[in-house]
């Protein structure tokens, strides 16, 4: 019987086109599914006819709830070898065998360096203006001689270390892991927390969501920060506590903010980040490569085969 596959969370319709998608035919038949994430039972309706899901990162969650609504499902492939919206246990224990993929490494570090650099700039009102009839609104900002400070040296903070060098910027970094050898090794100065977010011109957020690293940006660490200082969360929403940082942006105690992340994904349409003068807010593009997407469906591809073949690989859990 042939399999029913499912490559959801297409929002941008883009999935069919990024790779060639028929080396699956022998196999079975490959559904495109657009919508948004939704409730368990919708989520169930729209997913109970499949045997296998690809997901894109950690668009939709599969909590023991939906997976145990999904009887027919044996397998569920993620882009990355790391999604925090699967519980890989629930679906071990029904059963289910859940695959990853590689990751093209140098796309998020190029979207935060452009967000760097658009929100220093001020290059979102500056370009707006000029669509408008309008020239020239103010002063643009400087990174030469400033300091980034970076929250998380791992490879992606490494990268963005290495740009802010580049640029010819003092970098600083800290972490509950990261010890003054690590950061020295990367040619970054090691400083406490509380340093981080007093000297830091730029402060870019690169750590990795968990119950240690949820709302550690939080008011006492906004208020440490300069109020020309800016924020910048490519990494994940939690990490940075949002009713906090709103009221930093609106009361002017930081000069601005550059997000690409947030609690809620998709971003609700009435949410104080769409509408800030102060902040440049991107919907989560970080990974959305076309490179990165070639390797994710080009490898959820190879992982559906290699499971059909009975030997998986890149098994998660």
């Amino acid at each position: 019987m042939a399999l029913q596959i499912a490559v959801i969370d297409d929002w941008q319709q883009v999935a069919s086109g990024v790779v060639d998608w028929s080396a699956l035919a022998p196999l079975g038949q490959v559904h495109f599914l657009h919508d948004y994430p939704a409730d368990t039972a919708t989520l169930i309706e729209r997913l109970q006819g499949f045997e296998v899901i690809c997901v894109m990162r950690e668009r939709t969650v599969f909590d023991k709830a939906l997976l145990q609504g999904l009887p027919r499902l044996k397998l569920l492939v993620t882009g990355g070898m790391r999604n925090a919206a699967l519980d890989i246990g629930a679906a071990q224990a029904l059963g289910i065998q859940v695959c990853g993929t590689d990751s093209y490494k140098h796309a998020a570090p190029e979207l935060t360096w452009a967000l760097i650099m658009a929100c220093t700039r001020n290059l979102l009102a500056e370009a707006n203006a000029l669509r408008a009839g309008g020239w020239q609104l103010g002063l643009g900002g400087d990174l030469h001689g400033k300091t980034l400070g970076i929250l998380g040296l791992g490879s992606i903070g490494q990268k963005v270390a290495g740009f802010g060098q580049a640029f010819g910027m003092r970098v600083i970094a800290w972490s509950q892991n990261l010890t003054p050898e690590r950061a020295a090794a990367a040619g970054v100065t090691w400083v406490s927390k509380q340093q981080l977010f007093e000297q830091a011109d730029i402060l870019s957020v690169h750590l990795v969501l968990s119950e240690r690293s949820r709302g550690l940006v939080d008011a006492q660490a906004l208020a440490w920060m300069k109020p020309s200082a800016r924020l910048v969360n490519t990494a994940r929403g939690p990490i940075v506590d949002e009713q906090a940082l709103i009221q930093a942006l609106q009361s002017g105690r930081l000069a601005g903010a550059a997000l690409g992340v947030y609690g809620q994904e998709p971003l609700p349409v009435d949410h104080p980040f769409r509408h800030l003068s102060n902040v440049l807010a991107t919907p989560h593009v970080g990974y959305v490569s076309e490179q990165n997407y070639r390797q994710f469906y080009g490898q959820m591809i190879e992982d559906i085969i290699a499971w059909a073949g009975g030997a998986p690989i890149r098994l998660l859990g």
